[in-house]
């Protein structure tokens, strides 16, 4: 059984309809109808006057029923592309400290960057950006930390950030197209976009890879569709076209529009014409004439289009396909050539010919005029885009089904704002650590739960007309906890060696001036002071070894002070004298070193006090020395010999003798005499002569002392 369509192109100045059918593989033009509208009802592809342009619909439609004996119900539309708005925009995320990034998240971002873009479409205003359809977006890179990446499944970093490039349609085209076509007695069939019909017939798939530009050239604006590996990148629209060229003529000739319009209709087909001004005067105008006269004309249709593609494209086109009534303006395509820099040959005019679907019967119209009614039919029949009717947390929504529906678009259309769905992250704390401020930040809060007919789904899940979905906000986030062996990481500790003895150090922590342990949670305000560098005075405090490190010794004489290092106490830390300050290392080897404290006449000669005088003579034919003291010392009241040992903190008193001669008497503190068995008087001799017991002795004398014994 064939197949029978009918369709409709309500463009700007005229309605065309046209009843096809499809046979075996091909499709054939049974007829067409063109009607023009009374008025300027239709503006830039949105309808103005829906009771006027639904009149005009209707003639259309009863003129074919009657001429054909049927009854036409059902129609394929297109949404005029000129009202697409495409938008190109970047978000960014925070992940630090969020575990890595799955496929979900990385969706929700796109989404998020979607609905940026119809926040900004709707000028600002958040409540009216789901009055736009997205009918596709196009991810162009990811970055993170600023830097170009492939994916971002499973990476970790600081920032996220995704640009895409989005189109989308207002609900305002859609909604006043289905209202027109109601007031006629017609059900929407199939919807597809003017663009994208034209594009459907004239640009198969295989050959969108190539950057091609698309100008559909009607009688109130141009409209440009640009294709690129393998897909439509980006829409445009030129508010010039046909009508320009026919203001043209108008102003020239002092011809009204629609004379205007049937003159340069006239000429373009025969090469000449003849037209009659308001004054009545009749000329014959050739193509050449005409030409020269809009001249100024046609260049800037030219230039406003050549504008737009390289505004959209970055670049001119590897090439260029016009259609439309418009793009039959003369010298059009080979100054539009001109000014992209593109081979004549580049920029062509085509025709319903050129149409590979389209059976090429008798009576079939060839001009590029029809190349989009017959795309309408012919796309809306074979990848027509519905209504499907879904309910989004108890609100129904009706979705443009351009592509498979997900639940990303049903939050969309819904205008529920992604963002908000969040769980927010929970609350940060501030510590100090080591005099500078650090934020502790809270968990992050988890992703909105969606269900889909009661079935836990994900964002990118197709949905189906009524379908019942229901998103849950996600939690938030817990506030930040965190130990502190966490925050400063495990410290180590080392083994130093004191006296022969091991001991370990752990590195001290205080956090508000209190030593704590690893495990204590930090809390909001914390002032932490933490180092790994372990000092001898570290290690003296935590242990209470009381030994100072150097102990000097201090003695007074005569109540002035005396400091001798040579007598001191010191550690040592690998051999070497110590301070409080140095860093202890693992393996370190301490010692208290404490030298033998002197005796006095040890201190004298340190303190270099001549203590005594010296003097050797001969005694008995031996060296003998004599000695007689210049000081007497004294420690609390008693007098010193050489031999008694200083203590440290000692005080002494030292008290100088008169130096006096020795005498020969002085002989008897350094002798030892048997006097027991002296018969008779003792002899005493100096130098071989008598000496008496106080003789002054001079250094060197031979002295003798001869005792006269008892016989047994």
């Amino acid at each position: 059984m064939n197949e029978q369509m009918f369709a409709l192109d309500i463009g700007t100045r005229s309605v065309v309809g046209l009843l096809m059918e499809k046979k075996n593989e091909q499709y054939h033009l049974i007829d067409y109808h063109m009607v023009e509208h009374d008025e300027r009802s239709m503006l830039d592809g949105q309808i103005h006057d829906i009771v006027s342009v639904a009149r005009v619909i209707q003639q259309v439609k009863i003129h074919l029923e009657e001429k054909h004996n049927t009854i036409l119900e059902k129609v394929c539309v297109a949404a005029a592309g000129r009202a697409l708005k495409t938008k190109r925009i970047q978000t960014t995320k925070e992940i630090i400290k969020q575990p890595l990034m799955n496929e979900e998240d990385i969706l929700f971002l796109e989404l998020e960057a979607v609905q940026k873009a119809q926040y900004e479409l709707a000028t600002g205003d958040e409540d009216a950006s789901h009055h736009y359809y997205c009918v596709g977006y196009s991810v162009i890179h990811y970055s993170l930390d600023g830097e170009e990446i492939g994916s971002l499944i499973d990476q970790q970093g600081e920032t996220a950030e995704v640009e895409i490039i989005a189109t989308f349609l207002p609900k305002v085209v859609v909604e006043s197209l289905l209202s027109a076509l109601n007031r006629a007695e017609l059900q929407l069939e199939a919807l597809t976009l003017e663009p994208i019909a034209a594009i459907h017939v004239l640009i198969p798939p295989s050959m969108r890879r190539l950057n091609v530009a698309l100008v559909d050239i009607g009688a109130g604006t141009s409209d440009i569709a640009l294709t690129s590996e393998g897909t439509v990148t980006a829409y445009g629209m030129v508010p010039r076209a046909g009508d320009e060229i026919t203001e043209a003529i108008s102003d020239h000739y002092l011809l009204d529009f629609n004379q205007a319009e049937d003159f340069k209709k006239e000429i373009t087909l025969h090469k000449t014409a003849t037209v009659a001004d308001i004054l009545g005067f009749e000329q014959e105008v050739n193509y050449e004439e005409l030409i020269e006269h809009i001249s100024p004309a046609v260049d800037k249709l030219a230039s406003s289009i050549s504008e737009e593609i390289l505004a959209l494209n970055g670049k001119a086109p590897k090439a260029v396909m016009l259609v439309g009534g418009g793009s039959q303006t003369p010298e059009l395509a080979k100054r539009l050539a001109i000014k992209l820099k593109l081979p004549t040959n580049r920029v062509a005019i085509r025709g319903v010919d050129a149409i590979q679907l389209l059976a090429k019967d008798e009576g079939l119209p060839i001009g590029p005029e029809f190349i989009t009614p017959i795309g309408i039919a012919i796309a809306a029949k074979q990848n027509p885009v519905h209504y499907i009717s879904v309910t989004v947390n108890e609100q129904v929504i009706r979705l443009f089904e351009m592509k498979d529906l997900t639940i990303a678009d049903c939050l969309l259309a819904a205008g529920i704002n992604i963002k908000k769905l969040y769980g927010k992250p929970g609350m940060a704390a501030m510590v100090e650590y080591n005099g500078k401020s650090v934020t502790l930040p809270g968990e992050f809060g988890t992703s909105p739960k969606i269900l889909l007919n009661d079935n836990e789904s994900n964002i990118d899940d197709i949905v189906h007309n009524g379908d019942v979905l229901i998103i849950e906000k996600g939690q938030d986030g817990a506030a930040a906890e965190m130990g502190l062996g966490e925050f400063i990481g495990e410290p180590s500790a080392i083994t130093v060696h004191y006296n022969q003895k091991s001991y370990q150090i752990e590195p001290r922590i205080l956090v508000n001036d209190k030593e704590v342990k690893t495990s204590y949670l930090l809390k909001d305000g914390d002032k932490i002071k933490y180092s790994q560098k372990i000092t001898l005075q570290d290690f003296l405090r935590d242990y209470q070894i009381a030994e100072h490190v150097n102990t000097p010794y201090t003695i007074w004489i005569d109540d002035n002070k005396k400091v001798l290092a040579a007598y001191s106490k010191t550690m040592l830390q690998n051999g070497k004298p110590a301070k409080l300050d140095n860093l202890l290392n693992n393996g370190d080897m301490l010692e208290t070193y404490t030298a033998e404290l002197p005796t006095l006449k040890e201190l004298l000669e340190n303190l270099e006090i001549h203590y005594q005088n010296e003097m050797t003579i001969t005694y008995n034919k031996k060296r003998l020395t004599l000695s007689k003291e210049l000081v007497k010392v004294y420690r609390r009241g008693e007098v010193l010999s050489l031999e008694d040992v200083i203590e440290d903190q000692d005080k002494l008193q030292i008290i100088e003798q008169k130096a006096e001669p020795f005498i020969f008497q002085d002989i008897f503190r350094f002798i030892s005499l048997d006097l027991s068995q002296a018969k008779g008087k003792v002899e005493l001799k100096r130098n071989g002569q008598s000496a008496t017991f106080f003789e002054v002795l001079q250094p060197n004398d031979d002295i003798e002392i001869n005792i006269e014994r008892r016989h047994a």
